[in-house]
């Protein structure tokens, strides 16, 4: 493992009392319903909760718009992990258990170069507009298909009033792969979850939105009401909101919650 991996793991045992064998109880296997903007650091917390618990962890990544209908259409999960607005929907209609939202971290919308070019100022609102209409090209997420950062990018767009003169200039994806396309240069600007850009190759993290356009994405846990593992669902997002995980979360582009 990492450094950072046996970091957590210490801290992970430590936080769950398993000072022996005998203390481990029977594992469980928990399913995980997560926005897509979170792969990068779950992708790497899972195998060391896994080890340190023996529980299994086995998580479903999409769009947060996409999971929440799945989930109002009935799919279940122990541990649903999406932005706060909507889990506080889904609380309202009965599909996450009473009380069980707690907050995970943060990711600013943010806006992506690609590595090596350089940073366009973004410094100011007028500055960022103006870096926006010289651009060759700008790839944001479809708000079509619900990704968060593209739904508000496109209002930031329209409120500018340059959303028709950038129409013709503008790349949509379906997901989070605005830093993969502007790193390949098929792109000169992206817009995006700064954790979504932090982990790609070829890419470079500029910054948040400025001024009055700044906007934090808080992704918001929670535990399916059809879960049969509460508590060790409990057991995870506690780990997930702990100082170790937080740790990891902010040197992915997140905010602790």
């Amino acid at each position: 493992m990492t450094r950072m991996s046996l970091a957590l793991w210490a801290a992970l045992t430590a936080v769950l009392g398993l000072v022996s064998s005998g203390d481990v109880t029977q594992a469980t296997e928990l399913k995980v319903l997560a926005s897509v903007a979170l792969t990068s650091v779950l992708d790497q917390l899972t195998p060391v909760y896994e080890k340190a618990t023996g529980d299994k962890l086995t998580i479903g990544y999409s769009l947060a718009a996409d999971l929440k209908k799945r989930i109002l259409d009935g799919e279940i999960a122990d541990v649903i992990i999406l932005t706060r607005p909507m889990m506080e929907d889904l609380q309202k209609q009965d599909k996450l258990a009473p009380n069980s939202l707690v907050n995970v971290a943060g990711t600013p919308v943010s806006v992506v170069a690609r590595a090596g070019a350089p940073k366009p100022d973004i410094s100011s609102v007028d500055a960022f507009k103006h870096t926006l209409l010289t651009a060759r090209s700008i790839v944001y997420a479809d708000p079509a298909k619900g990704g968060a950062s593209g739904v508000y990018f496109a209002r930031v767009l329209d409120n500018l009033g340059i959303a028709d003169q950038l129409k013709s200039r503008t790349i949509l994806v379906p997901g989070a792969q605005a830093a993969e396309v502007v790193a390949k240069g098929d792109a000169e600007l992206g817009v995006a979850q700064a954790s979504e850009i932090i982990p790609v190759a070829g890419a470079q993290l500029v910054g948040p939105l400025p001024g009055e356009l700044a906007s934090t994405t808080v992704f918001t846990s929670g535990i399916g009401t059809g879960s049969k593992s509460p508590e060790a669902a409990k057991a995870l997002i506690k780990f997930l909101t702990g100082p170790e995980a937080g740790s990891l979360f902010s040197a992915k582009g997140f905010v602790p919650g």
